[in-house]
């Protein structure tokens, strides 16, 4: 198949792209390189089988030859970028989007959107299955990605129901592994360079707020089953239903990588949200997919990633 991976040069979009190369795919590679790492762009241009654009969606993708699919991972994901990059991120969850849509429509491809956990908000019920309406603040600092997101859910959906294309929505849950943004800004990549570098690990609040972590090979998997492996067009939660405190997460990277960190407490950011599970009762019985990467295997991967990465100097 000839596939487009969208956010190729992120996290999930460049090992995305490296499982559909290893399944014989061939790959458009496409980043705008607002977050995108240089590492992971260097890799994908540098191979035969795969045609690397750096390009925004925001403006047309015209590509000749066959399309079978496209996966669409575009999108800066890291609280740190809502603020400087809010409109930007509302731009790319919708008229994007719709840029995406329609070459996949002229194509008859099968279209991907990668959707989020955060539509599901500072969720009232736990664990947060599909059918949950969730609890979204349409003004907070989140909401650039939050409601962003879910317009791209409905984009997505009208699609599908105007025009019959195969669409796949996956709502992702907090994803971690190896090939992360050092300043991401996100707990792990947080946590991971203070303890490497034996400063405070910051925790807000009283770090009693839970995350559910899932490895990227295992959310890759199931990307790759949802969208070339079935024809279930609702939303399908992909992440690990482990919940794990996140003064429990911090305790475990100090104990990983042998550091002299303490923890330092810190205000709770605004609309944090307090829970974050998946129930995955969907994935398990439409897709045969769970995780299989247990927390402790996978942080030390990643941990090993960023020593690496930290000890090569600065990167981007």
């Amino acid at each position: 198949m000839r596939v487009v991976v969208t956010g190729a040069a992120g996290l999930v979009g460049y090992h995305l792209a490296r499982r559909l190369l290893g399944d014989g795919h061939a790959v458009v590679a496409v980043d705008s390189m607002t977050t995108g790492q240089d590492r992971h762009a260097n890799a994908l241009r540098d191979r035969p089988d795969v045609t690397w654009i750096e390009h925004d969606i925001v403006g047309p993708l015209d590509l000749d030859g066959p399309i079978d699919a496209v996966f669409n991972m575009a999108c800066p994901a890291s609280p740190v970028d809502f603020r400087p990059k809010a409109l930007e991120i509302m731009r790319t969850c919708s008229e994007g989007v719709r840029r995406l849509l329609e070459l996949a429509r002229a194509h008859q491809a099968v279209f991907l959107q990668a959707s989020t956990s955060e539509c599901y908000g500072d969720p009232e019920v736990n664990p947060q299955p599909e059918t949950y309406r969730g609890n979204v603040s349409t003004i907070g600092i989140r909401s650039v990605y939050d409601e962003g997101k879910r317009f791209a859910e409905a984009l997505t959906m009208g699609y599908h129901r105007q025009y019959g294309l195969g669409t796949r929505i996956a709502r992702i849950f907090n994803t971690y592994g190896p090939g992360m943004r050092i300043d991401d800004g996100r707990v792990l990549p947080n946590f991971i360079c203070q303890a490497l570098e034996h400063r405070a690990l910051t925790v807000y609040g009283q770090g009693e707020q839970t995350r559910s972590f899932c490895y990227v090979d295992d959310l890759v998997d199931g990307l790759v089953r949802l969208a070339l492996k079935s024809d279930f067009v609702e939303p399908v939660n992909l992440g690990n239903s482990d919940e794990v405190t996140v003064r429990q997460v911090a305790d475990e990277v100090i104990e990983l990588t042998s550091s002299r960190s303490q923890i330092e407490f810190r205000p709770l950011p605004e609309d944090d949200p307090k829970l974050r599970r998946p129930d995955i009762t969907r994935a398990r019985e439409v897709l045969g997919w769970q995780p299989t990467i247990d927390r402790r295997t996978g942080l030390a991967r990643t941990i090993e990633d960023f020593r690496q990465v930290l000890a090569s100097g600065p990167t981007d």
